[in-house]
């Protein structure tokens, strides 16, 4: 009876695994892509989160394949997104913001590169800070 049951354990973690959804990896070709969403200072917050929720912003920012990096307030400013881009996603980034964030904001894109890795080894603080 105990061998029976290794195997019936032993057959269904074998199922499981198979059935495991596979981990979406970015391709080697991903960019840094720094996305400035300038407010518009005539809109209250009421306003602009309405604007959002009617274009349907959350929805289609960021794209699927699109990983969010870091997503800050720049105080005075707007908000500032770090996206990890697939070069064959810029598109759809671009769109994806041309169809649900303009009236609400103003635009501003910079691709961007991690410059870290470069200097890591030679900086004398050896601590980074991760949020």
């Amino acid at each position: 009876m105990f061998k029976l049951y290794i195997v019936f354990v032993l057959l269904l973690t074998s199922l499981m695994s198979i059935a495991a959804p596979v981990a979406e990896t970015q391709p080697e070709d991903s960019i840094l892509l720094t996305v400035l969403l300038k407010h518009d200072q005539s809109n209250s917050f009421e306003e602009y989160q309405k604007i959002l929720e009617e274009q349907k912003f959350f929805d289609k920012f960021p794209p699927k394949g699109v990983t969010v990096v870091s997503w800050y307030v720049m105080m005075g400013i707007g908000q500032v997104v770090t996206l990890e881009v697939p070069a064959h996603k810029l598109r759809d980034v671009n769109l994806a913001v041309e169809q649900s964030a303009w009236k609400a904001f103003t635009v501003e894109f910079y691709p961007t590169y991690n410059l870290y890795p470069v200097f890591k080894d030679k900086l004398k603080n050896k601590a980074k800070v991760a949020y």
